[in-house]
């Protein structure tokens, strides 16, 4: 469900700022903060709200469409919870909940006698392309930023992932393929 609107006559994060400028010193910061923490619910709630009818939670989403852009359409959980830059608890929660509705399914790794692959159905196939759709329809929440835009926030916001060591800053696009 999306988050409802505030519907307030002022911009409550510009106030905090000023209040935060009396009390504190510069507010520069925490404005930029908070507003990328509104923004995450926003498009979260955005995000559930079209994927649901999938049965899908952008988690699982995300991991649906990692494993459609594999070469094999199979990953280790390893390397999805590497790649997803989440928590392995979450990646065997998210292939548990895949494979309970027929959208994966896991697989020996033939190069790891411990190891397991999630692989793609092709019903999940067809329920990441509808999804695909639903969230391109929709802009993925960010329809109100003209393309100029999404480039200069994306240039922005990863900024912050290469401080955070992320990968480094000479990363290029083409580094990050899907096996």
């Amino acid at each position: 469900m999306s988050p409802q609107p505030l519907d307030l006559p002022f911009d409550p994060i510009e106030r905090a700022g000023e209040l935060w400028s009396e009390r504190f010193g510069p507010a520069d910061a925490m404005r930029v903060a908070t507003s990328i923490m509104r923004a995450q619910q926003l498009l979260i709630g955005r995000f559930d709200a079209a994927l649901k009818p999938h049965g899908l939670t952008f988690a699982r989403y995300e991991a649906l469409v990692l494993l459609h852009f594999s070469r094999s359409g199979s990953l280790p959980l390893s390397v999805i919870g590497r790649r997803l830059m989440v928590h392995p608890t979450s990646v065997t929660n998210s292939i548990d909940r895949l494979v309970a509705h027929g959208l994966v399914e896991r697989r020996p790794n033939p190069n790891d006698g411990r190891g397991v692959l999630a692989a793609i159905t092709a019903e999940g196939r067809d329920v990441v392309a509808a999804a695909t759709d639903d969230l391109m329809r929709d802009g993925f929440g960010l329809a109100a930023y003209d393309r100029h835009q999404l480039d200069e926030l994306f240039r922005l916001l990863r900024v912050i992932r290469v401080d955070a060591g992320d990968f480094p800053e000479v990363a290029s696009d083409t580094t990050s393929r899907t096996s």
